[in-house]
């Protein structure tokens, strides 16, 4: 990672992703599940991790209590709102961590209190004014939360606030809670706030903006121009509606901006990635093909000018490194929209030359092939080049496959792989309690390595009666990750040929298995 300037401001990133995060529907977490992002979170660098709601059950009590025992080197945030037994729940849930603050929430615009709390704003400024005063006695560090405060008049949302410092809090954190807010309005409060509230100079300012107008990133830039030090955001943006500011795209946007901006985070990028994938996979929400940063798209390119200028220079056409945010480089996609040069450079891959009769004969039948369907996978591909050379150029082919499923036995596969260097066939049979794990156990039997099934993502290309379905198998062999994909009509037959593809891939990129050559083809 770029080594950062010592004159950069310095912003704090407060993670939510175990606590707003968790609120977007059917995000829920187990205690441990909460846990082992936690760790992923630490290591990645977070300043402040919100682990959860300590009031609202058992298990997120014991999740807190657990991440505030485990993780001494971060501050963990007990999260409560203002009565008494949260704020209990919340100092009793951190009270063995190594650091640790407290974050309360009030409401504060009209609409909350006719509507919601009932309460006039006399009676909210008392109840903000004693909460912060009772969390005082256990707590130094107390983040006061006006909550809806972009909707909320100026006159008493510095009243509420002067009460609350006057109370001890020492963070003052200024909520765009329903989306609402325009950039250059949320930045403008903060200036307000700063200049007007009494003791607005002795505390610290923290960002907490929603996604609902897609401006959640746009809105914590502000605040951070306008000299917000803390910004809370949630990994792939996860949370309440459309969600909260993304992690990875605050934190890209000041990496790759900083010396712009002139502030910088202590996030290890390297760790992003993985991070993302993490949170994505325990939550069971899929990263939309074209979220900045982690997406499937974020580093990868179709269309042939900029697979050249790509290939020529990577900064044509990338701001970033992938390789830098732990993504993996496979950053050209071939399609209808790929040219001669990204062809070539995929096949120079895989170890192999063509001759320029050769390579002409294999990009016709590649775009006729492209027509077809999406995109064209690496196992498809090799095909295509084994035709062109006449010659075999995969180490293994899946020849066959037949799945027996049941409502109550595990499933039982059978796959044919052909070894084709030494042109044999061989049957190997496998048993899971889904039809997935049973096909897998089946093909690592036939691999001359061992092989860990890591990571599966499906997806549908298409609709109706003849739908294909695409599935991106991860592995790893001997400490090192490969991926490939594979389209089938049959997701299952799909998710089979694309695990041979990354074995493939993974034999070549091992020198543990040559391909055949031909005359003109190098391996």
């Amino acid at each position: 990672m770029e080594k950062k300037a010592n004159t950069n401001r310095r912003i704090r990133i407060f993670d939510t992703t175990l606590r707003d995060g968790e609120q977007a529907p059917g995000a829920s977490l187990y205690p441990d599940e909460k846990i082992r992002i936690a760790r992923q979170l630490a290591k990645m660098g977070v300043d402040t991790i919100e682990p959860g709601f300590p009031i609202s059950s058992p298990g997120d009590f014991q999740a807190v209590q657990q991440i505030s025992r485990e993780l001494q080197t971060v501050e963990i945030c007990g999260f409560a709102r203002a009565v008494q037994a949260d704020i209990d729940a919340a100092v009793k849930a951190t009270q063995d961590a190594g650091f640790r603050r407290i974050h309360m929430f009030l409401s504060s615009s009209d609409i909350h209190l006719d509507f919601q709390l009932r309460k006039s704003r006399q009676q909210v400024v008392e109840i903000a004014r004693s909460m912060v005063a009772y969390a005082k006695q256990f707590v130094d560090r107390i983040e006061f939360s006006p909550m809806d405060a972009t909707r909320t008049g100026d006159e008493f949302l510095f009243e509420v606030l002067e009460a609350v410092i006057a109370e001890g809090a020492t963070i003052l954190n200024i909520p765009d809670t329903v989306g609402y807010a325009l950039p250059e309005e949320y930045g403008a409060m903060f200036r307000r706030v700063r200049q007007n509230v009494r003791g607005g100079d002795t505390v610290e300012y923290s960002a907490h903006c929603h996604n609902d107008l897609g401006l959640a990133v746009a809105n914590s830039l502000a605040a951070i121009a306008a000299g917000v030090t803390h910004v809370e955001v949630s990994v792939n943006g996860v949370g309440e509606r459309a969600g909260n500011c993304s992690l990875e795209e605050l934190v890209m946007a000041i990496e790759t901006r900083k010396h712009t901006m002139g502030v910088e985070t202590g996030i290890v990028t390297s760790e992003i990635f993985n991070t993302s994938k993490m949170v994505s996979r325990i939550m069971g929400f899929p990263i939309a093909y074209n979220k900045p940063i982690v997406g499937r798209n974020a580093f990868q390119h179709e269309a042939g000018i900029h697979q050249d200028g790509l290939l020529k220079n990577r900064s044509t056409y990338e701001i970033m490194d992938p390789e830098k945010l732990g993504v993996p480089r496979s950053m050209i996609i071939l399609g209808k929209h790929s040219g001669r040069h990204a062809l070539k450079h995929r096949v120079g891959q895989f170890g192999v030359e063509l001759t320029g009769e050769e390579l002409e004969t294999l990009y016709t039948k590649f775009k006729e092939k492209a027509d077809e369907q999406k995109i064209v996978t690496d196992d498809q591909l090799m095909e295509l080049v084994g035709s062109t050379v006449d010659g075999q150029m995969e180490p293994f082919s899946l020849v066959h496959m037949q799945v027996v499923s049941n409502s109550d036995q595990d499933r039982v596969a059978s796959v044919a792989v052909r070894n084709n260097i030494t042109g044999v066939e061989e049957v190997y049979s496998g048993t899971g309690e889904g039809p997935i794990e049973a096909i897998i156990h089946g093909l690592q039997q036939a691999m001359p390595m061992v092989v860990d099934f890591s990571d599966l993502e499906l997806h549908s290309l298409s609709t109706g009666e003849k739908a294909t379905g695409e599935a991106e198998v991860t592995i790893a062999v001997n400490g090192e990750t490969y991926k490939n994909t594979a389209i089938d009509q049959d997701v299952l037959v799909a998710v089979a040929k694309a695990f041979v593809s990354a074995c493939n891939q993974a034999m070549r990129m091992q020198n543990q298995t040559a391909a055949p050559s031909t005359a003109t083809s190098a391996s």
